[in-house]
C-alpha cells in the first residue's frame, strides 16, 4: 500500500529544491512529515479532512501547519483537503448548517432564504446578504466544527482499518505462496 501511495506524492528533494518553500525548509523537511506508515497516513488524512472545511484558500496552509505541529504526513493532508471544492462546498455547508441547528436545539425548518435583489441597489442588497449570513453564523460554525470532527474521526479509523486489512491480506498471500513453494 505504501508503494502505491508514494507514486502520487512529491518526494523530499522536490520540496527542498522549490524556491518558494526554501525559507520553511527546516520545518517542512522534517522526516516524519514525509514518512509514510499507517500512523502518519491516518493522521494526515484525518488532519486533511478536518482542515478541508476551513473556508477559503486557507485549507492547505492550515493542513501544512497542523502537519508540522502534529508530525503527520504532509502530502496526504494537503491532498485530502481537496474534497471540498466548488462542486462539493455548498452541500457540505448545508449539511454543516443542519448539523449545527440540531446540535443547538434549533428548528431545522427555520432556514431563511437569502434576500432577493428585487428593487434594491447592489450595496443595499450586499448589506442584507451580510445580515442574512450573520444569522446563519452560530449554527453554521458549530456545524462545520462538528462535521469536520466527524469526517476526521471517520477518516482516521477508515485509514487504520484499510491499512490493517491490506496487511492481513498481504500476510495471507505470503503464507499461501510459502506453503505452495514447500
Amino acid at each position: 500500500m505504501r508503494k502505491t501511495i508514494k507514486r502520487f506524492l512529491p518526494n523530499h528533494e522536490s520540496v527542498h529544491s522549490n524556491r518558494w518553500l526554501r525559507p520553511f525548509s527546516n520545518s517542512l523537511l522534517h522526516p516524519r512529515l514525509w514518512h509514510l506508515n499507517r500512523h502518519s497516513a491516518a493522521g494526515g488524512i484525518a488532519l486533511g479532512l478536518f482542515c478541508g472545511l476551513i473556508p477559503g484558500p486557507f485549507q492547505a496552509l492550515a493542513a501544512a501547519a497542523g502537519c508540522v505541529l502534529f508530525r503527520v504526513n504532509l502530502p496526504l493532508a494537503v491532498l485530502t483537503t481537496l474534497y471540498s471544492n466548488p462542486l462539493t462546498i455548498v452541500p457540505l455547508y448545508v449539511l454543516a448548517y443542519g448539523l449545527g441547528t440540531r446540535a443547538m436545539g434549533l428548528s431545522t425548518n427555520g432556514f431563511v432564504k437569502p434576500p432577493d435583489m428585487g428593487d434594491l441597489q447592489f450595496a443595499q442588497w450586499l448589506g442584507e446578504v451580510a445580515d442574512w449570513m450573520v444569522g446563519l453564523g452560530k449554527p453554521l460554525a458549530l456545524g462545520l466544527i462538528l462535521l469536520a470532527a466527524i469526517f476526521s474521526l471517520a477518516g482516521y479509523i477508515g485509514v487504520k482499518a484499510a491499512w490493517r486489512l491490506w496487511l492481513i491480506r498481504a500476510w495471507h498471500s505470503r503464507r499461501a505462496r510459502r506453503s505452495c513453494e514447500s
